[in-house]
């Protein structure tokens, strides 16, 4: 005679939030910080952020409907998006502090460099990548929109003055880690 196997372990509902977010926490994803340029600049840290296609240059970020960086995007035509080195986690820690200034002033103590192809938008000195794009459509998904950007410029590493050595700025499990290559792992 054959045995059934057990039903499965009773899930957290999915109307849990926090066991949601613990879920989701659970895949490593890079730390980015999105901004815009023109009379207001914005910044805000972000690890919503996914390639998206090589022809066109597409890239994408999420960006929840409360947040002042989302009225931001909803009215500008262009956006940048730093890739944080493992030396970065106190900017990606100033652009989360909902009690930053706003407008130019946020960005006095972060070392940054106006946007050509973004409207001045501020791209991070010393990111692994910098992007700049131009916004070319918006998604609704739930309690976030997915704006699209085709990517008008970039720059990689020391370009942008980081060094060789730098590491990826990752966030897992709720928490700012550090990419360990191989020669860390032997």
């Amino acid at each position: 005679m054959n045995a059934r196997p057990a039903p499965p372990a009773a899930a957290p509902a999915l109307t849990d939030g926090k066991a949601l977010r613990r879920a989701f926490g659970e895949f490593a994803s890079g730390v980015t910080v999105v901004t815009t340029g023109g009379p207001v600049p914005r910044g805000m840290t972000a690890n919503s952020f996914t390639a998206v296609s090589l022809n066109p240059p597409l890239l994408l970020i999420c960006v929840k409907h409360e947040a002042t960086m989302h009225r931001s995007l909803e009215s500008a035509s262009h956006f940048g998006v730093s890739v944080l080195s493992d030396r970065q986690e106190a900017v990606a820690r100033h652009f989360a502090d909902h009690s930053r200034p706003s407008g130019l002033s946020q960005f006095a103590s972060v070392p940054w460099t106006p946007g050509r192809a973004s409207g001045g938008a501020p791209l991070i000195d010393g990111a692994l990548a910098r992007f700049e794009c131009a916004l070319v459509e918006r998604y609704e998904g739930g309690d976030h929109t997915v704006f699209l950007g085709e990517v008008l410029s970039l720059e990689r590493g020391t370009e942008s003055g980081g060094t060789e050595s730098d590491g990826a700025l990752v966030f897992f499990q709720g928490r700012f880690r550090r990419l360990a290559d191989e020669t860390e792992a032997a």
